[in-house]
């Protein structure tokens, strides 16, 4: 059994090595695809051994993984963001995996991811299973924009050890994400005809805070899980916000 290894980038010069060199020495091929980075992101996976391809545009998040999945050669693909790794303990597992499958044509992992240095272990972010190593043709990604979801055909079972993920390591980080991420929602939202006001935005956006902060247990991991809370009560307001916003432009 051969395994491929795809990964999409942008502007992941921090954090991609991490990625690439946690596979590197196991993997039989490593698959990027790259949406324009300005950094050295293109450079620095090259000089690890990745294949690197550059796209013209960036059509979403589902859609750019199907992209980077399509050039993939390998019996089996392990799918990974630019700010996640392979631990030495899943490695083991995933080895083992896919060579004693059996039925299973998918396997989902736990996530164990950091904000702003800390591993959470509450606030709705473990243990966060993520399937992201399948048969190759037996998966695909759905084509949403942000929040991209894996379809898979068959049987998915689950790993025991964890994958590494520090999607926001600073506080710039977490700013740019709400910004980022609330415009790409409330953009696929007005695509879809929702519409948004000032108290729904306001509404939601306090939900998001107690859903983290109390019903996720945000509490329990210190002053962590409370920014962790007020970040998704201000990206959930601004992405209704900004629905609003679109809503009242001329059409």
């Amino acid at each position: 059994m051969t395994l491929s290894v795809s990964i999409t980038t942008f502007n992941g010069a921090p954090l991609i090595r991490r990625c690439i060199e946690s596979v590197a020495t196991w993997a039989d091929e490593i698959i990027v695809v790259d949406s324009g980075s300005t950094d050295r992101t293109r450079e620095i996976c090259r000089e690890l051994g990745a294949s690197v391809t550059q796209t013209p545009d960036f059509p979403g998040y589902g859609q750019q993984k199907n992209r980077a999945l399509d050039r993939t050669t390998g019996d089996w693909v392990l799918s990974l963001d630019q700010d996640e790794w392979v631990t030495p303990e899943l490695r083991a597992e995933i080895s083992a995996a896919i060579q004693e499958a059996g039925g299973a044509v998918a396997f989902a992992m736990p996530r164990l991811s950091s904000f702003c240095g800390r591993d959470m272990r509450h606030s709705g972010w473990w243990p966060d299973p993520q399937t992201r190593l399948f048969r190759k043709g037996a998966a695909r990604f759905s084509e949403d924009h942000v929040h991209d979801r894996i379809i898979v055909t068959g049987e998915v079972r689950r790993l025991k050890n964890h994958m590494g993920h520090a999607p926001m390591p600073t506080l710039e980080h977490v700013i740019n994400k709400i910004n980022g991420y609330s415009s790409a929602g409330a953009r696929f939202n007005f695509a879809k005809g929702k519409q948004a006001s000032l108290g729904k935005a306001i509404a939601h956006g306090l939900w998001a805070f107690f859903r983290t902060y109390v019903l996720k247990a945000g509490f329990l991991d210190g002053r962590e899980g409370f920014m962790l809370s007020v970040s998704n009560a201000e990206g959930t307001y601004y992405r209704y916000l900004k629905l609003m916003m679109l809503g009242n432009k001329p059409r």
